[in-house]
């Protein structure tokens, strides 16, 4: 008996060890996990705000990426944004899509992927087809509108686009997304990750396939990506390696639609060649080490390299099966190629050809930050240091007459390179319980050494150094625990394009930007209800516009406009009208002017130009109003099961194409409305299934988000141009203007399947 008893206290005692010890291993679990998303949060830390921080800025989760990611690009996912405006030069948002904030353009809006900068180092702008899926991988997004806090790479003049991707799941998972849609649309996309093993590593990946036809003629896209990482966790440290890349095939929709054909032919492309591509294959490289020491003091380190290598293919010759007059051949001497003389004694100087023009770069180089942390104050300290080497070079696959000229001849061949280096550092102090303060201090140098001309017309290598110093200071006053406002005051500087330097002299070369950025906010939340105020002076010494003057070498590049600005008021919010009823709407008002530029018009009669004095006018593709509105009815909401649907509007008002505001360069104001469902179901063999559908322009809107134009003016009447728009009885002014229409109503259907 005694055995027994002994026994059955043996066996409880055994039993009470094993609760113990599974009950420790899921403490340690859970502390390991919580300890890996603290440091991967911390190295975003240095290039993001908080919630209460003086800037303005909004946040996309990841579930509201999912809702609307059915595969279209990023910037299509955040068209619902603050001051937001989109679009897509297939018409229907994938392959080259656009973004613009605040009416900045891409080469003025700082991107980071997990800190790392992204903007290309030539022209500052981002090429989301280069990132095909890359939201699949995208835990959640950060914009801050404005000069922002400072950050890596490019200078921001409009916003910064935070992306983070360094989320691990800690449970093991698979994930298998499809969808469909209209113009042939296709998007699938495999998941996977392992979990946290051993309590200490991790790994995710992702392989994604996305095929359109585009709504414009033979705009279509076919885009491969794939994302994979893997991480050590430590007891105070982790290392994170991550490696993403796309490759992107699409065909050329560049040039637009001519303005006669919208009323029948709005989906007009002349590109005929069959092979008129753009392809390009881009792969990022990250090393991430973060570590902790204590609660005090936290160290972060990343470096870093992304290889990019493709062309575009294009046809330069007399088109029979083209609209437009000026598709013609090209010269041979322009290719260092020999006039060729015929058996019988003539002289061809022209010829058909298919060219490619190559690029072939490496961006690599070091990113840092330290953070000391106490009751009172948060101190990053941080930099940056990247170099740029970028192959430029044209080739000959094929011409009619080759002349002299051997298989692959290439014409052109030019070298660059650029040294980015940039410190920081960042201050919060919590002067009292109701008062935090901000300081932010960046210096930034760069050496840019490319092939450009000298004062006597020469192409020889060049060297422009720059260096910029960009502070910010920031106060946030909390009236109560639900309402805050504040105040921030920036600088920020930006160095001139690639094409700004290529195409001129020393002594032509335009000077570097600046801009002063004063806000202010205001900002409530409650239970059932949130409101941002904010409001803006965005004022500008030597921005560059296109003015149509052509510089010393003939090229017509952008020039320095002494003042210029944009103000405006943005406003965001949501209330909970109902349990089951969300609504979120913002809205933009805002005036962007130019005091004063000089636009400079080319006479065909006289091959000179003619000046034009401009004041007060619009700066181009910057609308003084932009709204949206979410209304979203949950219907279903239990724990295995969640149904939503959601109205959708955008509205974006009148635009300009240039700096002149004339009529004859003014897009219409647009509203687009958009229908959406979600539905989330839980079961014992799949984890989670969600079904969506989204009709998209659910009312047909026929309108046009971007366009190109070019002036002119002549005596000799109609050219015979399908893209020439007259500018007025008797004027004698032309323009040349291709608009780039979006589709009407489309839509997307989506199956994905979470194990």
């Amino acid at each position: 008996m005694k055995r027994v008893i002994l026994t059955i206290t043996a066996a409880i005692a055994l039993q009470g060890i094993a609760i113990a010890q599974i009950e420790s291993d899921v403490k340690t679990d859970t502390l390991k996990v919580s300890q890996s998303k603290e440091l991967e949060q911390f190295i975003l830390n240095a290039t993001r705000v908080t919630k209460n921080s003086p800037v303005a800025h909004e946040n996309m989760s990841k579930e509201e990426i999912e809702k609307n990611n059915q595969g279209v690009d990023l910037p299509i996912l955040l068209d619902q944004q603050t001051s937001v405006v989109t679009t897509s030069d297939a018409g229907a948002g994938v392959g080259y899509t656009g973004i613009r904030i605040r009416g900045s353009d891409a080469s003025r809006i700082n991107v980071t992927v997990n800190g790392i900068p992204i903007n290309d180092s030539e022209s500052q702008g981002t090429f989301w087809v280069n990132m095909p899926d890359l939201a699949s991988s995208t835990s959640d997004i950060q914009i801050q509108r404005g000069v922002g806090t400072s950050s890596n790479g490019a200078g921001a003049f409009g916003a910064s686009i935070n992306v983070n991707t360094l989320e691990s799941n800690p449970n093991a998972y698979g994930v298998i997304s499809n969808s469909f849609g209209s113009f042939n649309t296709m998007r699938n996309s495999l998941q996977f990750g392992t979990g946290l093993i051993n309590n200490k590593f991790v790994f995710d990946g992702r392989l994604s396939n996305i095929q359109s036809d585009g709504y414009i003629d033979r705009a279509a896209s076919d885009l491969k990506s794939y994302y994979l990482s893997g991480a050590y966790v430590g007891d105070k440290s982790m290392i994170k390696a991550v490696t993403f890349s796309g490759h992107e095939k699409t065909y050329q929709a560049w040039y637009g639609v001519p303005t006669s054909y919208m009323d029948t032919n709005r989906t007009y492309n002349p590109y005929n060649y069959k092979n008129e591509v753009d392809d390009y294959q881009q792969t990022h490289y990250q090393l991430h080490y973060v570590y902790n020491a204590n609660e005090h003091f936290k160290l972060t380190a990343a470096g870093h390299y992304t290889r990019g290598l493709g062309y575009f293919e294009q046809y330069k010759g007399a088109d029979e099966n083209s609209e437009i007059n000026y598709w013609s051949k090209e010269s041979l001497a322009a290719y260092g190629l020999g006039n060729v003389v015929t058996p019988s004694g003539d002289t061809i100087r022209e010829t058909d050809l298919i060219r490619r023009r190559w690029l072939d770069n490496h961006f690599y180089g070091v990113v840092m930050s330290a953070e000391y942390k106490n009751d009172k104050m948060s101190l990053v300290v941080g930099g940056g240091a990247n170099q740029y080497i970028g192959d430029h070079y044209g080739e000959i696959i094929w011409a009619e007459y080759a002349s002299n000229g051997d298989l692959g001849h290439r014409y052109y061949e030019n070298d660059a390179s650029k040294n980015d280096i940039n410190a920081y550092a960042k201050v919060h102090y919590n002067l009292t319980d109701k008062i935090s303060l901000l300081g932010d201090m960046q210096v930034r140098m760069i050496s840019y050494t490319f092939l450009g001309f000298d004062n006597e017309l020469n192409n020889v290598d060049q060297t422009v150094n720059l260096s910029f110093i960009n502070p910010k200071a920031g106060i946030n006053y909390a009236i109560n625990e639900n309402q805050g406002v504040y105040g921030f005051v920036g600088v920020g500087n930006k160095e001139p394009n690639r094409n700004d330097y290529t195409n001129s002299t020393p002594s032509s070369r335009p000077m570097h930007e600046q801009m002063i950025d004063i806000e202010t906010g205001y900002r409530i939340k409650k239970d059932k209800f949130f409101a941002n105020v904010n409001i803006y002076a965005m004022e500008y010494k030597n921005q560059l516009i296109v003015t149509g003057e052509l510089n010393d070498v003939g090229a017509a590049i952008r020039q320095n406009v002494p003042v210029s600005y944009r103000r405006g008021i943005e406003l965001n919010g949501g209330v909970q009208l109902h349990k089951r009823v969300q609504w979120s709407l913002n809205a933009t008002l805002s005036t962007n002017k130019i005091e004063q530029f000089n636009e400079y018009v080319d006479d065909w009669d006289t091959w000179e130009q003619v000046e034009v004095v401009h004041q007060n006018t619009d700066i181009a593709f910057s609308p003084s109003v932009i709204a949206g509105s979410q209304l979203a009815y949950t219907p279903i909401r239990k724990e295995k099961s969640e149904l939503e649907i959601a109205f959708i509007t955008k509205y974006v008002g009148d635009q300009y194409i240039d700096n002149t505001q004339s009529e004859f360069a003014k897009l219409a104001g647009y509203v687009v409305n958009d229908a959406r469902v979600t539905y989330r179901i839980k079961t014992k063999l799949i984890k989670e299934i969600n079904l969506n559908a989204w009709v998209r322009n659910l009312f047909n809107e026929q309108y046009v988000a971007n366009a190109w134009n070019y002036r002119f003016q002549s005596s000799g009447g109609s050219y015979g141009d399908a893209y020439e728009v007259p500018e007025g009885e008797g004027t004698n002014r032309y323009s040349l203007t291709g608009l780039f229409p979006q589709a009407g109503t489309n839509f997307f259907l989506g199956l994905t399947l979470k194990f």
